[in-house]
């Protein structure tokens, strides 16, 4: 039996209990680290221009006992609103009302979104933070997410769409984000996988945690499938509006012009000792690129995947370029699977939105090896040459140091309908290095011979010249040259107009 002493302290205790206030959805959501749906879209839209639509929509689910559990609004969040006065429309998921799980009703809210977004010609942006597709409502949760998945399908090319994770996406909900042009997601609080942890564990006898299986380190680092992480939701709402000033509205708009007080002709001398005079040595090409372009412009995308070739954004005289660029910091800036997907979805998305293409190219060739060669680096390789081929936007390449074998056809070169071919003077343009040439030219011959065959080898062909009397170099020009180079070249293209040959789509070797 219970002293009186133990029955007061245990009332009281209980009394304290139930008179402790209890947490709201937002609390809760702040506890977590989270931003609640509507926060999100407030601090990416412009002050009081988001406009909110269906708000009162409630699901028709009578299964469960979802008869009784009815929300305005229903878990998402639509509407439309400005950002640095351009318009947009947007989704949000409400993780505080059903887990942010699709009903069929707000799958109906969300396309109806991305139909006025197609009609209107404007982007659609997403911020994902759901459970799944709500499970009392069986296959009319799927059949909704099926019908966004459609709209993602045949918007592709027409408007920028852009997916932010900033919670749980799982199960059929990645394909959304998958489809869309560009998905970003926030460190320690999201995560997206097809399959959990325990169905890992039950079908493979596999331990794995979320974020080891689909955090934002793996989807940034190893997957590929992020964009970039953000630390959180504010830093990742201040970055996305910087980063939707680069595109435009839709495919037959023009990027945003931002005016800068940078100009063409300015100092450029630092690019005249970026390329290290040993050509064994390694250099970081972002030094090449950065100063090239409008200071403080350069958006770098997917800076963790891939790292040895550079893909983003950056402005030339204000306006808004697609760069890529071979990286001879990582692996020496060859070409493997991974950089050539990465390398030809951007390729692909700039030519889409009319962004023209800036390519800077120091490759030693495509990585040997039989784990490129099983995994496919032939089929993934051509995707590459394919996205640059069909491209019709302004091209213009500048070769900084080496361009060795199918990579230099590859990276956008005169043969594949480049406007503007550039070269370094240190340039070498040629079928492979100079040593590995000779060994396989001279084989047999004495080590003096041989070093004498290279230094010829190395005269005749580890340059520019030849290149350029063939007229598949425009132009040897010093470094210092490129910026003002690629300044007049991008602004005499800005009119070009190529039209490829009719066809329904062409088959890219995915």
């Amino acid at each position: 039996m219970l002293s009186r002493r133990c029955f007061v302290r245990n009332a009281g205790l209980r009394f304290a209990a139930s008179a402790a206030p209890k947490m709201t959805p937002a609390e809760k959501q702040h506890k977590n680290g989270r931003l609640t749906a509507m926060e999100r879209i407030n601090l990416f839209c412009d002050k009081n221009s988001f406009r909110e639509r269906d708000a009162l929509v409630e699901h028709t689910c009578t299964d469960f006992g979802m008869e009784k559990k009815h929300t305005a609004g229903d878990g998402f969040i639509t509407g439309t609103g400005l950002v640095n006065g351009r318009p947009v429309y947007l989704f949000s998921h409400d993780f505080q009302v059903f887990g942010g799980s699709l009903s069929a009703t707000n799958a109906q809210k969300i396309c109806k979104m991305m139909d006025e977004a197609e009609r209107v010609g404007a982007p659609l942006i997403g911020f994902n933070d759901s459970g799944g597709a709500r499970i009392q409502e069986g296959v009319n949760s799927l059949a909704g997410y099926a019908d966004i998945f459609l709209r993602n399908t045949l918007m592709s090319g027409v408007i920028p769409q852009i997916s932010v994770v900033m919670g749980p996406c799982a199960g059929g909900a990645v394909y959304s984000p998958a489809i869309t042009d560009f998905t970003f997601m926030v460190d320690q609080t999201s995560y997206m996988f097809v399959t959990g942890p325990d169905v890992v564990k039950s079908v493979t006898n596999e331990t794995v945690t979320k974020d080891e299986l689909g955090g934002p380190l793996v989807h940034a680092a190893k997957s590929g499938v992020s964009s970039g992480t953000f630390s959180n939701d504010i830093v990742a709402c201040a970055q996305l509006r910087r980063f939707y000033n680069y595109l435009p509205l839709n495919n037959r708009d023009d990027a945003p012009f931002v005016p800068n007080t940078d100009t063409r002709d300015r100092d450029m001398t630092c690019l005249n000792t970026v390329i290290p005079k040993d050509a064994l040595e390694s250099y970081d090409i972002r030094d090449v690129v950065i100063p090239t372009f409008d200071q403080d412009t350069f958006f770098e995308v997917q800076p963790q995947f891939a790292k040895n070739i550079v893909c983003g954004f950056a402005r030339m005289e204000g306006r808004t370029v697609a760069i890529i660029a071979n990286q001879p910091k990582h692996q020496a800036g060859v070409l493997d699977i991974d950089a050539s997907c990465k390398a030809a979805r951007f390729v692909r998305f700039a030519d889409a939105f009319n962004i023209p293409i800036v390519t800077f190219v120091d490759v030693p060739g495509f990585l040997p090896g039989t784990a490129q060669e099983f995994g496919g680096i032939i089929r993934h390789g051509a995707k590459l040459l394919y996205a640059y081929a069909e491209a019709t936007v302004p091209k213009i390449t500048v070769i900084t140091r080496k361009a060795y074998g199918g990579a230099y056809d590859v990276m956008s070169s005169k043969h594949i309908r480049a406007d503007v071919n550039y070269a370094w003077p240190t340039a070498e343009i040629a079928v492979m290095g100079a040593k590995g040439a000779c060994e396989i030219l001279y084989r047999g011959k004495t080590p003096e011979e041989l070093a004498a065959r290279t230094k010829e080898y190395e005269d005749k062909f580890c340059t520019p010249i030849e290149a350029a009397k063939k007229g598949f170099v425009d132009a040897v020009i010093s470094p210092s040259e490129t910026r003002v180079r690629l300044a007049e070249d991008l602004q005499r293209l800005r009119t070009k107009k190529v039209v490829n040959p009719w066809r329904k789509h062409g088959n890219i070797p995915l």
